[in-house]
């Protein structure tokens, strides 16, 4: 009867552990992210280490075609960390030879994906389409926190049309309100959003910026970039919907600056990458 009851015991307190869990999320340009990256242990060691403190990442400029680089990042995740991860990624994406994939990289103990698509912006071979890598839009379930569905749209915008780029999620917003009928959604990735490539000549005519239901978490002073000659926020999360906007974890919006964590030369870390992460994390039910 005794043990009967601690295990009861420990069942509640397992289930109430699992519904007080936020949520962290992450967006992270790996530049050139591949075989070469994983080959190197020092590197793929501090990746492994940043990547298993999120709940989710998206992994942006993939060059892994074969997946081998991406199974032996999750599979030496898996070993350090305590917890489950899997992962979803897409198609190279890209107008020329040149392609990249969008990687997501989740805790399946804390959420599932309840679906995916790609955005359809246009005819590539004609010339007419929007993105040079277009959203690969996921929807997850996430039963420990206060919003229990969202939906993950991610962009690593081209340089040269950034800002065209920016201001087109708006109709991805639109596609995504209409086909899954919620607008809870967190635009996230390398928008290129900032310095030469977007201009503050440009941000009135981004239809996104002005949205009402969106929130622009990651500010225009925020630097985003390794380099120190540079000072630009190119990465940026956008929040939009009422539930999932009251869910963000107030102050929570930030930039991951590994450098300074891992205590490494500018030139060790502009190994790992030209982009720090930019985290987001979401209240506990």
């Amino acid at each position: 009867m005794v043990a009967s009851k601690l295990v009861l015991l420990l069942l509640v307190a397992a289930l109430l552990l699992h519904v007080a869990t936020t949520l962290k999320i992450s967006a992270f340009n790996i530049k050139a992210f591949g075989d070469s990256k994983m080959s190197n242990h020092t590197i793929a060691d501090i990746i492994v280490s940043i990547l298993s403190g999120y709940d989710i990442t998206l992994v942006q400029e993939v060059r892994d075609a074969d997946l081998s680089a991406v199974k032996k990042l999750v599979d030496q995740l898996n070993r350090v960390s305590t917890h489950p991860y899997s992962f979803l990624d897409s198609i190279p994406l890209g107008r020329t030879s040149y392609k990249e994939q969008y990687l997501f990289i989740y805790r399946s103990d804390m959420v599932s994906v309840m679906g995916s698509y790609y955005y359809d912006d246009g005819c590539e071979s004609c010339g007419t389409d929007t993105f040079s890598r277009e959203p690969f839009i996921v929807k997850f379930s996430s039963p420990t926190t206060q919003v229990e569905e969202f939906v993950m749209v991610p962009l690593h915008a081209e340089p040269s049309s950034a800002a065209h780029e920016i201001d087109a999620l708006y109709d991805v917003y639109t596609d995504v309100v209409n086909k899954w009928a919620t607008n809870n959604i967190l635009l996230l990735g390398d928008f290129n959003a900032d310095c030469s490539y977007v201009t503050s000549a440009q941000w009135p005519s981004i239809r996104l910026r002005s949205l009402n239901a969106c929130e622009w978490l990651i500010p225009d002073s925020a630097d985003t970039t390794v380099a120190d000659t540079t000072d630009c926020a190119y990465d940026r999360i956008v929040a939009c919907g009422t539930a999932l906007r009251r869910d963000i974890e107030p102050g929570s919006a930030m930039v991951n600056n590994f450098q300074k964590t891992f205590h490494l030369q500018s030139k060790d870390a502009l190994a790992v990458s030209d982009h720090f992460p930019v985290e987001v994390t979401l209240k506990a039910r």
